[in-house]
């Protein structure tokens, strides 16, 4: 009888691939108030704030800039866009494909202190980046308290 050294992470890896298999390769998504669905992707995201404004950088590669949409209204902020999938040409094959594509979209909740006249957003190497200055009135005021 050989002793075999008992590798827990590779047992994890082995219950990951099975579930891929059950499940597609797709995660399950959601968005407050609606029902899980299955995704195709969602671009990975950083929300930065500073004093001036909030900036919202989205991943977005091999994606063309007249595939991405971007709208705010009500305070919520909505990425919206596609990757396309290379199609399978004559003398080329595909041996594993794990990246997303698709459709997506991608909405955020932002604070009422966002002024919605000036939002800007630009793309470039690959990335969003919007911009969402706050609005001039929100900026945190001190006030002095007197001691009697």
């Amino acid at each position: 009888m050989n002793i075999v050294r008992w590798d827990p992470f590779r047992e994890l890896e082995g219950i990951q691939a099975r579930l891929n298999r059950m499940f597609g390769d797709r995660p399950f998504r959601g968005i407050e108030g609606e029902e899980l669905s299955l995704a195709g992707w969602a671009p990975a995201v950083d929300i930065q704030e500073t004093d001036k404004e909030y900036v919202i950088k989205a991943d977005l590669p091999e994606v063309k800039k007249e595939d991405v949409k971007v709208e705010f209204e009500g305070g919520v902020l909505a990425v919206e866009g596609e990757r396309r999938q290379e199609k399978e040409e004559k003398g080329k094959t595909f041996h594993k494909i794990e990246r997303g594509y698709g459709k997506f979209v991608r909405r955020f909740s932002l604070p009422t202190e966002v002024d919605g006249t000036k939002v800007s957003a630009e793309f470039k190497d690959g990335v969003l980046s919007v911009h969402l200055p706050k609005a001039p009135d929100s900026k945190p005021k001190a006030i002095d308290v007197k001691v009697t």
